[in-house]
């Protein structure tokens, strides 16, 4: 028998998207959340929280929506000139 407590029943799971999916699919000065990631196609749908991860590089200003941003992720796109909205 398994025995002792497990967390993974608990955890959060995220439709996890890096930067440089961004930057290749993303226009300048575009609004990006989850609904919109969806309708280009990049996630299936919007049942997850999004969480943006730092690798590849940005050189687009773009306003990102997310539940979640990793501290590169976040430097990348406000050093592009674009803004971060967590929540």
């Amino acid at each position: 028998p398994k025995r002792g407590f497990s967390n993974a029943r608990f955890r959060t799971h995220y439709h996890v998207i890096n930067v440089k999916v961004l930057e290749e699919r993303c226009d300048a000065g575009e609004s990006i959340d989850a609904a919109s990631l969806a309708k280009l196609g990049v996630i299936r749908d919007t049942g997850l929280p999004l969480k943006i991860l730092g690798e590849g590089e940005l050189s687009k200003k773009l306003e990102v929506k997310a539940a979640k941003f990793s501290s590169s992720a976040r430097q990348k796109i406000e050093a592009a000139g674009g803004t971060v909205i967590e929540g």
